[in-house]
């Protein structure tokens, strides 16, 4: 039984240090192919996360409906997490209104971005 303890530890921490390899590029898959929660961002969300990090599993916010919805003092490092499901995407975007937005950030991938620049979240079908 400890043996097997070990092994999950092992394990666990090995996909730990691949996740923050993974978190340092640009994009990068987080949940697999398949709808589930994941770090606490629940099936069909659009999760950010302070800092660039899972947040203990504590999203800062979350948007579920299609649409723009405006940033408020949303400054430095994101984790910005797509949890939606079929072939629905998010951008960030400049403009307040959901203009002059980012390249689309596909479903089950995250990435770490500063929000800095960013006014605005965009949800779209696809």
């Amino acid at each position: 039984m400890r043996d097997k303890l070990r092994i999950a530890k092992a394990v666990g921490a090995i996909v730990f240090t691949i996740g923050g390899v993974l978190g340092a590029a640009s994009t990068a898959q987080a949940a697999g192919q398949s709808a589930q929660s994941y770090a606490g961002c629940d099936d069909g969300y659009v999760c950010l996360y302070v800092g660039a990090s899972w947040n203990n599993n504590s999203p800062e916010h979350t948007y579920y409906t299609y649409g723009v919805h405006k940033l408020y003092d949303e400054y430095g490092t994101h984790r910005w997490f797509n949890n939606q499901t079929g072939s629905a995407t998010t951008r960030l975007c400049v403009n307040s209104d959901g203009t002059n937005c980012t390249g689309k950030l596909l479903p089950y991938n995250y990435t770490d971005i500063d929000l800095t620049p960013y006014n605005s979240i965009r949800l779209d079908p696809s």
